[in-house]
Order: structure tokens, then C-alpha cells, then sequence
């Protein structure tokens, strides 16, 4: 096997979802971008928490609180070396990308005054969207877009038009969920930076297909979800530089975030433990842990290769079926395929290829502003994943070409 090369018999053997049945046939999960399938190294550490070392964490005086303190925090420190943070206090837990940029919208609201304005892009996520309104409808500010353009491109050279002494927040997707486009978020990050902006940056569709350095990015905040890097639901990661971080109220109250509570007022405790309320999602944070470390010790030059491989195949046989419109085709992109076919409604391909084992997305896929641009309700949306194979993408095709027929 060459340097670059994945075995995917051996890589399917540790998901064993895929190895199923659907309508009596064979399963193709193309919905990874919605969430990804996890890995018996996953399954298996979530098993031996509940097993073996369920209790809560950090204030147990017995084994079991011992055991499950130090497999969570060392939860911590994995996310941190994956995303290459400085510190492990800038690690958050949250339950997800959406409460993650909540979290930061919130608290930047006290911040922000009448007139000061926030830029997100057209191609942003609802949850990346909807927090920004809801801040700006408290303090007064406005909300300013940065453009697209045919291909699903961000319009750069727009954004130098849109900064101005009134900008305060850059909020931006690294990866569209829809177009699959790979913004150039370090080059953003430092124009917003140069005129004093705070940069929040969504890596949910990015972490689980290209290696993340958010020192080298140098973003003030960047948020990911757990379940679209293989990981388990319910658990989200805010990184956010520390100084910015103290910078922000606590976005809940209760146990673990206060360090002393009396009736005359409350001392709340150091990052990270500042805006974790409540008991944490602790086998969730062990979970991804295992989920990282899986992903990690493959040969992340031969997953990228792969999946670059998967899209282009993908491409390549859009082209002959007739009638097909792919949403994005950005040159920059990784594999996911949005798209339409004359004639056909998303939600009757999407049903029509289940019938056939394929398990596809559609709909506005939380990007209404996006569909808005390129007129569409919505789009089918094919997502590959690293396990996918060559084989798969072909077998889409196919079952589209007879979707296609049943309509003459």
C-alpha cells in the first residue's frame, strides 16, 4: 500500500453501522455533513465510561469520580493539541457549534452599542446567522453581509468595502455545509483583524476534512461540533483566546461555573470552568477524545487525497445526467455535493434513492439566506466522508439516472 493510500476495508470494519441494510439494500451514507459515523473506538469508550467509571467529575472524593475526572479533562487537552490552542482553559465544552456561537454572540452583546455593525457571509449557517440578529436587536447594532458569487465564492475584495470604523465582529464559516466551499479564512481573519475586529469563525464542516491551527489562523473564537467529527451528538467545542475569553460575562449560572456563591454575590470561577454550568457532557468529552485519536492516527494526507477523489468522481458523472445543476463549484471545496435536477423536487430524489439503500440530505439544509441567492427552496445534498468509496459515488449516480427514467 502506498504512503498515501487508505485501506477502506479496514477503515469500514470500525464503523459498524455501514454494515447494514436499507429497504433491502446495502446502505450508502452520504449525509456525513449532517453528522458523521462513529467508530468502534468511540462506541467503546463510551461503553467502558458507563461501565466502569460513571460519576460526576472534579468534586468526587472516591475512585470512580477520580477515574472519570481525569479521562474528561484529558478530553480537554486531546482537542486542545488537534486544534493546536495554546492553553487548555481556552477549550470549552458546549453542546454544540450553535450554542458555541450563542455563547460568544451573547456576550459580545454587552459589548456592542447602537450602530456598531456585525459582517457574516451569505453562505453562513443559521446558527451563525440567527445569534448575530438576536445580539444586534439587543444593543442596536447592524447586521452587514459579505457576498457570494456564482461558483459559491466569498466576494474578499467586498469585505475591504464593508469595514469601516463601525465594524466590530467577523463572523464567517471556514467551510460552507451547503457548497462545500473552503473560505479563505486566515487572509479574513487578518484584514478584520488589522481594523480591530473580533473574529468568530464556524469550523463545524471543516475539522473532520482538513488539519485546523487556530494559532496560525489567529482567530478570536472558533467553534466545531463533536458528531461531524465522528464523534458523539450533544457536545460542541468553543476555542477562544484566553484574554478574549475573561473578556466575556458567564453565558449560564449554576454549579461548576461559580467559585462562591452567597446571597451578597457570586465569585465565578477561572476558565474554562466559567461558562460550564451544570454537570458537562462527560462521556460525550471522552468520546470525541477517542474520536480524534482514531481520526489522527490515519494518514491525514491520504484522507484528503481520498476524498478529493470522491468529489472529483462525483463531478465528473454529474456531468452526464442530463439536467443537473451542482450548487457550488468553488475550486477550493471539499466533498460535498449540492444540487438540482430539472424537473425533480429535492425531497423526491432524496426519498426515491432511500428506496434504493442511498441516504442523501435535502432541503435548504439551514442556509435560507444562501438558497435565497441562487433562487432554489432548496438542494439535494450528497456528503462524502473519508469511509465512503469510489464504488458509492458511482452507485449515486446510478440511482439518479433511474430516478431520472421513472419520470420520462
Amino acid at each position: 500500500m502506498s504512503k498515501h493510500t487508505l485501506n477502506l476495508e479496514e477503515i469500514r470494519k470500525q464503523f459498524p453501522i455501514l454494515n447494514q441494510e436499507v429497504h433491502g439494500k446495502p446502505l450508502i451514507y452520504l449525509d456525513s455533513a449532517a453528522s458523521a459515523q462513529k467508530p468502534l473506538a468511540v462506541l467503546d469508550s463510551m461503553d467502558h465510561y458507563y461501565r466502569n467509571d460513571n460519576a460526576n467529575v472534579h468534586r468526587g472524593a472516591h475512585t470512580l469520580g477520580d477515574r472519570a475526572t481525569l479521562n474528561f479533562e484529558a478530553a480537554r487537552d486531546t482537542v486542545q493539541n488537534f486544534i493546536n490552542a495554546k492553553s487548555r482553559q481556552e477549550i470549552i465544552w458546549t453542546k454544540g457549534t450553535t450554542e458555541a456561537v450563542n455563547l460568544i454572540a451573547s456576550g459580545l452583546s454587552d459589548s456592542l452599542k447602537e450602530g456598531d455593525e456585525i459582517i457574516v457571509s451569505r453562505m453562513e449557517h443559521h446558527a451563525n446567522i440567527v445569534p448575530w440578529q438576536m445580539a444586534a436587536e439587543r444593543c442596536g447594532a447592524t447586521i452587514r453581509v459579505l457576498d457570494i458569487n456564482e461558483q459559491g465564492e466569498l466576494d474578499v475584495d467586498q469585505l475591504d468595502l464593508l469595514l469601516n470604523e463601525r465594524s466590530k465582529v467577523l463572523a464567517v464559516t471556514h467551510v460552507s455545509n451547503v457548497l462545500g466551499t473552503i473560505n479563505p479564512v486566515k487572509s479574513l481573519i487578518k484584514k478584520a483583524q488589522d481594523r480591530g475586529l473580533i473574529t468568530v469563525i464556524d469550523g463545524a464542516q471543516a475539522v473532520p476534512h482538513f488539519q485546523v491551527d487556530v494559532q496560525d489562523l489567529d482567530c478570536d473564537f472558533y467553534v466545531f461540533s463533536s458528531h461531524k467529527l465522528f464523534g458523539p451528538t450533544g457536545l460542541g467545542v468553543l476555542y477562544g483566546k484566553t484574554e478574549r475569553l475573561e473578556a466575556l460575562p458567564p453565558y449560564q449560572g449554576g454549579g461548576e461555573m461559580i467559585e462562591r456563591v452567597s446571597f451578597g454575590g457570586t465569585t465565578y470561577n477561572v476558565l474554562p470552568y466559567k461558562f460550564e454550568a451544570g454537570t458537562p457532557p462527560i462521556s460525550e468529552a471522552i468520546g470525541l477524545a477517542a474520536a480524534i485519536k482514531y481520526f489522527t492516527r490515519l494518514d491525514r494526507d491520504a484522507v484528503e487525497a481520498h476524498e478529493q477523489a470522491l468529489i472529483a468522481r462525483a463531478h465528473e458523472l454529474a456531468k452526464d445526467i442530463p439536467g443537473m445543476r451542482l450548487i457550488g463549484t468553488a475550486e477550493q471545496k471539499v466533498p460535498v455535493m449540492s444540487f438540482e435536477i430539472k424537473g425533480l423536487h429535492p425531497s423526491d430524489i432524496g426519498t426515491l434513492l432511500d428506496q434504493q439503500g442511498i441516504g442523501i440530505r435535502t432541503g435548504h439544509h439551514c442556509a435560507m439566506p444562501l438558497m435565497e441567492y441562487f433562487e432554489l427552496p432548496g438542494t439535494a445534498r450528497a456528503s462524502f466522508a473519508f469511509y465512503n468509496t469510489l464504488e458509492e459515488v458511482d452507485q449515486l449516480f446510478t440511482g439518479l439516472a433511474k430516478i431520472q427514467r421513472m419520470f420520462a
